[in-house]
């Protein structure tokens, strides 16, 4: 996938974000782990995420899976 720099700051993201307002809510955490996967694999490196989602649940998840999966991050 195509990247793209992220106004000043010099970061190469991916065109596309994965919305993830969802997860832990409507989407439980294996699924999202799913999500995150396909996401990564299509080359995606761009999530749209706040604490204010579902309580902190949403950042929890994704708190896990960059954990488990390590890897090149920016947060």
């Amino acid at each position: 996938m195509e990247r793209v720099i992220l106004g000043a700051t010099g970061l190469s993201v991916s065109p596309i974000a994965l919305g993830t307002m969802t997860f832990g809510d409507q989407v439980d955490p294996d699924a999202s782990s799913v999500l995150l996967d396909l996401a990564v694999d299509r080359g995606i490196n761009f999530l749209d995420t706040a604490n204010s989602y579902n309580a902190g649940r949403t950042e929890q998840i994704i708190g896990r899976w960059l954990k488990a999966h390590g890897g090149d991050s920016t947060l």
